[in-house]
């Protein structure tokens, strides 16, 4: 399946978050707040439905367009293409990025600490 970039992945997670929606629906919710015309918003649409992460289906009349995938998922690729094309396949200087400059709630501690017990007992680590 074909890479999307930035603008496209944050239209795509618009409409996973929205559900079945028309280009008018879109431009007014997504293309507008963010300066978009119709026209670039349809083309974005279009090119990503080309790419197979957008389908179109007829309903009464008028075409809505939805993603096949979740909001989780389509985060989950962009995680992994990311990690693959722009960090050779490791994560660690993502963690060094973590430990060493970014803003991390307690919460999100609380997540990171659950994903390395899951890690380490899918690898079979106590």
């Amino acid at each position: 399946m074909k890479t999307v970039g930035d603008q496209e992945l944050t239209l795509l997670r618009y409409i996973a978050e929205s559900g079945p929606s028309t280009v008018g629906e879109v431009v007014e919710g997504f293309g507008e707040p963010r300066g978009l015309a119709r026209s670039t918003v349809l083309t974005m649409m279009e090119r990503l439905r080309q790419k197979g992460r957008l389908e179109r289906r007829q309903v009464a009349g008028v075409y809505r367009y939805v993603s096949p995938a979740s909001e989780g998922d389509l985060l989950r690729g962009a995680v992994q293409s990311f990690v693959e094309k722009t960090l050779a396949g490791s994560v660690s200087p993502f963690v060094a990025y973590l430990t060493e400059t970014a803003e991390v709630s307690d919460a999100e501690l609380a997540e990171l600490e659950g994903l390395v017990s899951r890690l380490k007992s899918r690898k079979g680590e106590s």
